[in-house]
């Protein structure tokens, strides 16, 4: 390959990270006009959170939940944007958290109410006095000012009152740290500020229940809880938690631990009258701490799951029809064919080849009659499935897809979010539930649990629902592992594709799947391994694949070449990576908030969702961008917080996406964050070529070898556990 001169900025120092942290922050709330599909999707899923969350009232009794800057301030500024701009994920607090605890039978799921495209109301961005007032105690705080209208939307009413009667409210704000929030409240409370104070206790439990929310648990181990109070300088952090537990700003679960037999379900407030009910004999119990919203989402998953498990599905045609569909289908697809026709909620594994066994699945469903509709993680995964079913005039034509613009009949597939929010897919019934008898939900590993929830519980009775996806990709970037916990419980029929993915590419990632890191024959470079020494070295070497070997040799345009490495910061992450493209790719000023026209790009309009795009232009309405052929505008305020050059990417990012090309850089200072999950879902996302910028040395075998997934604490598996079969 031909030497090329560096073309690398001085990246800031730092070692890059990986995580299942969400990578972009929320953004504000719409303002009156014309509603977009992000605000929309926003909008339309804290509606069905409400009436999750009013549903579970009434099962059970409600629960009340309680200019220039330097010094601490800058820092504390700093703090808060890298949180918000994804440059700096979540603190890892808890290593070796375990799955847990438990649920009570299952009660009658009301169907959620339609949503209405525009008519949804969301939370009302605060009003200008309001932030005014917020920015008074800011300032008196010492805190940065401009952090107002957030401090004001996360306190809601009263915010300022509430702030300076409890300064460690300051902790609600994404990125503030509790050092940072004692400095804050040293500040307004003088000498009555103390690491005793209960205030503080409480917002540091409630603020680690956080971070382990953005690591992926859905609830904590009380001892692990406990230990974390203590290192944050908690006296007391028995007294902190039950505090919390008391004013309704967390709550507690028991499990009763059996080695046989499924442990028996309790709310811990029943904790004491639950040990009675024991006998003489004391069994162990798990107690575990959650936030109220994941915890609520958890039960409603599980009570959905149940429902779908245990309900007899709509036949859409005689046995003997889906007998003759299965027996017409190849491999696997005719399994999954049989497993659907009897039961309501059904798994299917296998990698990307195995895409074609849900796809003769829905064919074979709409050839029987069913409203059958599929859902992919992003567009990219949209496009890719749509091609493999054929189109029917069942189907109206999802923004973005490859028959919106044509007069031909679209293929059934749209994508998690657009369905949720209305703007793709079937529509919704007059009960509000969605309009379909079979939903086959692809990387299903992405779905956390307020979306699985949200899902479940917008299927109608008698619905079929797919759950289908590879198990060895990185998990959701929300909390939970849903599929690996409905995989493990074992509620519902599995099946298990046979198919493996062609090639060598394919050859190699089925051996990391195993923990087997393969030497592969390549003739035609299909994977190519480029060591590196350096940091620098890294960056040149990996803009020369981009822009000239990978093109020349291999055939594949750098457009379609997609570089992955592990985290955004640091010296060879995805900004530094992505400002060395530009300059060699798409040299420009960065007029528009540092982006140019035909830049790439990934856009997020909510936490956890990436759309690829590329810059079309910016005008007075904001940045202009195309997302897999669908035009999105993105506001000026919040381009900062929502859209990042997209030449390079982390693999939380790409995940669910392929492209022909993948570069995949691995720097000497990555070797902490490589999993086997990790390396599996980067190499995997090549389609036809794969590069491998290589400085990590033994540490990638190592890795593949030996570091699983990160474990996560999660309710699912023992709130399925007495609702499914013998309820």
């Amino acid at each position: 390959m031909s030497t090329e001169p560096e073309t690398t900025e001085d990246a800031e120092p730092g070692t890059p990270t990986s995580g299942a942290q969400t990578e972009e922050a929320q953004g504000d709330a719409a303002d009156a006009g014309q509603v977009s599909e992000a605000e929309a999707e926003l909008r339309a899923q804290q509606a069905e959170r409400e009436r999750i969350a009013q549903r579970k009232a009434e099962k059970s009794a409600p629960i009340e939940s309680g200019g220039k800057l330097s010094g601490k301030a800058a820092d504390l500024l700093a703090a808060v944007r890298a949180v918000e701009s994804g440059e700096k994920p979540a603190a890892a607090v808890f290593a070796e958290p375990e799955p847990a605890p438990r649920r009570s039978a299952p009660e009658p799921v009301r169907r959620p109410q339609p949503v209405a495209d525009g008519a949804v109301t969301g939370v009302a961005a605060p009003a200008p006095e309001a932030v005014q007032a917020v920015r008074a105690v800011l300032g008196e705080g010492g805190a940065p000012e401009v952090l107002a209208p957030q401090a004001a939307e996360a306190l809601g009413e009263g915010a300022e009152e509430r702030l300076r009667a409890d300064p460690w409210q300051l902790l609600r704000i994404a990125g503030v740290r509790p050092e940072q929030a004692d400095g804050f409240a040293r500040a307004l409370l003088g000498a009555e500020c103390g690491p005793d104070d209960e205030r503080r206790g409480r917002a540091v439990t409630v603020w680690l229940l956080e971070q382990a929310a953005l690591a992926g648990h859905t609830a904590l181990e009380m001892p692990a809880l406990v230990a974390a109070l203590a290192q944050r300088g908690v006296p007391d952090p028995d007294r902190a938690v039950q505090d919390t537990i008391a004013e309704g700003e967390a709550l507690v679960f028991q499990d009763a631990l059996e080695e046989t037999g499924a442990p028996a379900p309790a709310r811990a407030e029943d904790a004491e009258d639950a040990e009675e009910d024991e006998g003489d004999e004391a069994r162990p119990v798990r107690l575990l701490v959650g936030l109220e919203r994941y915890a609520l989402a958890e039960e409603s998953l599980a009570d959905g799951l149940a429902r779908l498990a245990n309900s007899a599905p709509e036949q859409g045609g005689s046995a003997g029809e889906w007998e003759r569909a299965a027996a017409s289908a190849q491999g696997a697809a005719g399994e999954l064919i049989r497993a659907v026709a009897a039961h309501g909620l059904v798994l299917h594994t296998g990698g990307a080849a195995s895409l074609a066994e849900p796809a003769a699945l829905l064919t074979a469903a709409h050839s029987l009659g069913l409203r059958a509709w599929a859902a992919a993680h992003g567009p990219v995964g949209r496009s890719r499935f749509a091609a493999l079913v054929p189109r029917s005039g069942t189907a109206e034509a999802a923004p973005g897809s490859p028959s919106a613009d044509d007069d031909s009949p679209a293929a059934p597939v749209c994508t998690v979010a657009g369905l949720l929010a209305g703007s793709e897919g079937p529509g919704r019934d007059a009960d509000g539930a969605l309009d379909l008898d079979l939903l086959v939900v692809l990387d299903a590993p992405q779905l956390d649990v307020e979306t699985a929830a949200l899902l479940t519980e917008s299927l109608p009775d008698g619905a079929r629902l797919v759950l289908a996806g590879d198990p060895a990709v990185l998990w959701s970037v929300g909390p939970g592992r849903v599929f690996a916990d409905l995989l493990a419980a074992r509620i519902c029929p599995q099946v298990a594709s046979r198919q493996p993915d062609p090639g060598p590419l394919g050859e190699l990632v089925s051996g990391i799947g195993i923990g087997e890191l393969n030497q592969v024959e390549a003739p035609g470079k299909e994977v190519v391994i480029v060591p590196v020494r350096d940091a620098g070295e890294a960056v040149h070497r990996t803009v020369q694949l981009v822009a000239d070997s990978v093109p020349r040799a291999i055939g594949v345009p750098a457009e379609q070449t997609q570089v992955i490495t592990p985290g955004h910061g640091g010296a060879v992450g995805t900004r530094a990576l992505n400002a060395a493209l530009k300059e060699r790719l798409n040299p420009g000023p960065g007029r528009f908030g540092g982006f140019d026209p035909g830049d790439r790009v990934v856009h997020s309009p909510t936490p956890g969702r990436v759309l690829p795009g590329t810059v079309v232009k910016a005008d007075a309405e904001g940045l202009h961008l195309s997302c897999e052929g669908e035009a999105v505008v993105v506001p000026r305020e919040r381009v900062e917080q929502s859209v990042r050059h997209g030449w390079a990417l982390t693999a939380h990012q790409a995940v669910g996406s392929r492209w022909p090309a993948v570069v995949v850089v691995l720097p000497g200072d990555a070797a902490q964050a490589l999993s086997r999950p990790w390396v599996y879902t980067a190499f995997g996302r090549a389609d036809r070529h794969l590069s491998v910028v290589h400085g990590v040395e033994q540490a990638l075998p190592k890795a593949v070898a030996e570091v699983p997934a990160k474990p996560r604490t999660t309710r699912l598996p023992v709130l399925l556990a007495p609702q499914v079969g013998g309820s």
